[in-house]
């Protein structure tokens, strides 16, 4: 389902009130209740189009539920029992760097990667927002803080007018707060396109549509504003190339290509491991399959594309769990990194991997690990950043930050710099007001720049 988001809807319904089905209307070119040619317009005003001549993008991976980290990328063998946990360290292409036993496919390309070990200001939430909106679900809400995909949409509109800026593959949650966050004070036409379910046909021409009959609508459509202008006087500069845009983007394939991952060849969708769409818990699925499409995305023209992977709430059998699915997280997240690398995306592509808060130290008595705050880690890749080092440290049971604290908003931070934008520049609300993209005090992290 492709939706580029507006009011209204119709059909059935999920239980947050959002519509389930998405429609395309040749005469009003709706998506999702907000007209295509409107949306174009609107993503036309973004503050900036210099930078569409400098593709930069970011796939980010919200890990929902929150990873431990002193399971994967933080190990701590010399940890009392009942906190050091059943994995041993193992070796990385990177000297005198471990990660855990379970993460082998990742430690043989460590040298394409940076972890931070030492993320710190999050809060006990539950919920997307701190990841992808830099704010707890409270303040986004209560101000309007958008996701930072409708930023760059925002400011820098589209790379390609018939590929989204900004795409959100993750489904609908069963827990409504790992659910991505929306546009904020900038309106819902820098929502993220979403794109689940069966209906990419959609976005695929009709067989038995004929070029002319689009361009006999294209010329209905002219005689409407005609008629629209001479009765209300309505101002509508701009809008015929939108609606050329609009009309570009029904008879274009090129999005639907893009998010058809059997396209590729069989043997890298192995490599990726494919995964299911199958929810786990109350969270994501772990379909690797996106991880291709984000890729696929990127290539086409997307700067932003977000998803939601797997259930990381390990409050029991969080070894169990983790034997379980870390085999294929390691799979996936080997085979973007070296996937970008090796198609030359690695400069110009910034992958993001985390959660909203790491695990405790103490196991509890059903084997698993609570909510911490104090403290969380990520993994970065491509983006032209300096990779192949762990930036900061925890303490001997990965409780606190030892070394080189970061907050976790300059993760963010360092993501709009890759993007070209400067997260302390402002964005306004629909009452004009200035509002700073992240605060003041939050820059990109130096070791990574």
């Amino acid at each position: 389902m492709l939706t580029l988001w507006g009011p209204g809807g119709g059909g059935g319904r999920y239980c947050d009130g959002v519509s389930r089905r998405s429609f395309i209307r040749v005469g009003g070119l709706a998506m999702g209740g907000l007209s295509l040619p409107g949306l174009l317009q609107a993503q036309a005003r973004g503050d900036s189009a210099g930078a569409r001549d400098n593709h930069k993008s970011v796939i980010m991976i919200y890990l929902t539920g929150g990873l431990a980290h002193q399971d994967t990328v933080d190990p701590k063998p010399d940890a009392p029992e009942g906190v050091r946990g059943e994995f041993k360290p193992i070796a990385t292409s990177v000297p005198g760097v471990f990660l855990s036993e379970l993460m082998p496919r990742t430690a043989a390309c460590m040298d394409k990667v940076a972890i931070i070990r030492s993320l710190v200001g999050q809060v006990d939430e539950h919920s997307s927002f701190q990841s992808m909106t830099g704010f707890t679900m409270g303040t986004s809400q209560r101000e309007g803080r958008p996701h930072f995909g409708s930023v760059a949409s925002h400011i820098q509109g589209p790379v390609d007018p018939v590929v989204p800026p900004f795409v959100d593959l993750a489904p609908v949650m069963q827990h409504r707060p790992y659910n991505t966050p929306g546009a904020g004070m900038l309106g819902q036409s820098f929502k993220g396109a979403r794109m689940e379910g069966d209906d990419l046909a959609l976005l695929r021409p009709p067989a038995d549509v004929a070029p002319e009959r689009f361009a006999g609508r294209r010329d209905l459509l002219g005689q409407f504003d005609g008629f629209r202008r001479s009765v209300d006087g309505a101002a509508v500069d701009g809008m015929g190339s939108c609606y050329k845009q609009a009309f570009d983007v029904l008879t274009s394939d090129a999005l639907a290509k893009a998010l058809d991952v059997e396209r590729e060849a069989p043997e890298l969708r192995a490599r990726y491991g494919m995964g299911s769409a199958k929810h786990l818990g109350d969270g994501g699925p772990m379909w690797n399959d996106q991880f291709l499409v984000a890729r696929r995305l990127v290539e086409a023209g997307s700067r932003c594309v977000t998803l939601s992977y797997g259930f990381w709430d390990t409050h029991g059998n969080n070894f169990g769990h983790l034997r379980n699915v870390m085999p294929l997280f390691d799979q996936g997240v080997s085979a973007l990194v070296e996937d970008l690398h090796q198609r030359g995306l690695d400069r110009d592509c910034t992958l993001v991997v985390w959660g909203e808060f790491g695990r405790t130290p103490k196991i509890n008595k059903d084997a698993g690990r609570d909510h911490w705050a104090p403290v969380n880690s990520a993994i970065l890749a491509g983006g032209g950043m300096k990779v192949g080092q762990v930036i900061g440290s925890t303490d001997k049971i990965g409780g606190y930050a030892t070394s080189r604290p970061i907050h976790y908003r300059d993760v963010l931070s360092t993501v709009y710099h890759n993007l070209g934008i400067d997260s302390r520049s402002y964005i306004y609300d629909k009452a004009g007001r200035p509002n700073t993209i992240l605060p003041a005090e939050h820059e990109p992290i130096a070791e990574l720049i």
